[in-house]
């Protein structure tokens, strides 16, 4: 099942599923747009929202796997993760929010005990990073700090650009000495190669401040965008309305906006526009790591990345618990999908 394939990038995965001969059952919340790409693509469809746990079980039940694309995951992860358990389902998501890779793990023993695969971010958010984490620890065992980013020119779809919007309120993470602590936006700021020239970038709240610490257990970790001096500072004066930010009836006004007028990237434009990858591990002697890859647009990725981990679950049989991309199906994942070039660590 795919739940929220009426959404931009559900939709995208919709129809690459179809394409391949895959027969998901589509599903959302809105009845009309959801049939309508159903009968397009020759589907099933059911439409049901996630206000009633006993009830959306009994949706998923028989499912061998729902893959979640309506965003925010703040607030449909929980519930279709809690309904995933329940119905013996493998629960994936695409999602890029740490509170919900944290859930997540904390549903481990559950998952583990029901034989049930929960992983979430299976899309752009965080494959590469995550395979580029691994493949850093494998190569630096005794790393101590991880930095991870991506350089990427992609628009936002509007699921992403409402995460984002509350990510703002929520302000920096990053990892220190094993936990996750807030931080200011563009906490640190420094120069990177990203694979596309030096650049200034900065810290950003990204999922693999969760991930890459259950996939290497490394316990220092930033992640880091390209911003220019105006992106930047823009960042750092936000934290001065962050309480304003978090407010309800702002989030709503914000994300209404959005939802009017973000549309996301076209496929002329992802095609366009790859994205580069970076990571660096030190260890406590100072000796470092780097790593890069050039991968497709975020968007195109997480199509063709979310099929392949579908794809590793209707074939494989892992075992079941709270799961990260590169600790489920290989640090090779991201070198294995289109447009990739190969990763490489100096």
């Amino acid at each position: 099942m795919i739940y929220g394939a009426n959404g931009y990038t559900g939709e995208l995965i919709a129809r690459e599923a179809a394409r391949r001969g895959l027969k998901p059952v589509l599903a959302g919340r809105r009845r009309e747009s959801v049939e309508a790409l159903a009968r397009t693509l020759g589907l099933e469809a059911r439409a049901f929202g996630l206000d009633d746990v006993t009830a959306l079980t009994a949706q998923i039940q028989g499912h061998a796997l729902v893959l979640n694309c309506a965003g925010p995951f703040s607030a449909t992860a929980a519930p279709m993760m809690e309904a995933c358990l329940r119905a013996g389902a493998h629960y994936l998501d695409i999602t890029g929010e740490i509170a919900v890779f944290e859930h997540a793990q904390s549903l481990d023993a559950r998952a583990r005990e029901a034989g049930v695969v929960l992983c979430p971010g299976v899309g752009f958010d965080v494959i590469p990073t995550d395979c580029v984490a691994s493949a850093l620890k494998a190569a630096l065992p005794d790393a101590t700090h991880l930095a991870l980013g991506f350089d990427s020119r992609s628009g936002f779809s509007p699921g992403t650009a409402k995460t984002s919007v509350e990510g703002l309120a929520q302000g920096g993470k990053v990892r220190r000495d094993g936990q996750i602590v807030t931080v200011s936006l563009a906490y640190e700021v420094r120069r990177i190669d990203f694979g596309d020239g030096e650049k200034d970038a900065m810290t950003i709240p990204w999922g693999d401040v969760s991930t890459a610490y259950h996939t290497t257990g490394i316990p220092n970790i930033q992640a880091f965008i390209p911003g220019s001096p105006r992106m930047i500072a823009s960042a750092r004066r936000a934290n001065y309305v962050r309480p304003l930010l978090g407010l309800s009836w702002v989030q709503k006004l914000i994300k209404a906006h959005i939802a009017r007028t973000v549309k996301g990237p076209s496929e002329e434009k992802r095609e366009q526009m790859p994205t580069f990858v970076w990571g660096e591990a030190t260890n406590a002697r100072g000796e470092k790591k780097t790593a890069r890859i050039r991968t497709a647009n975020g968007y195109s990725l997480t199509i063709t990345g979310s099929l392949a981990v579908v794809e590793h679950l209707m074939t494989a049989r892992p075992t079941g618990g709270a799961h990260t991309p590169a600790r489920l199906v290989g640090a090779d994942l991201v070198t294995r999908l289109p447009g990739s070039g190969p990763l490489q660590i100096v």
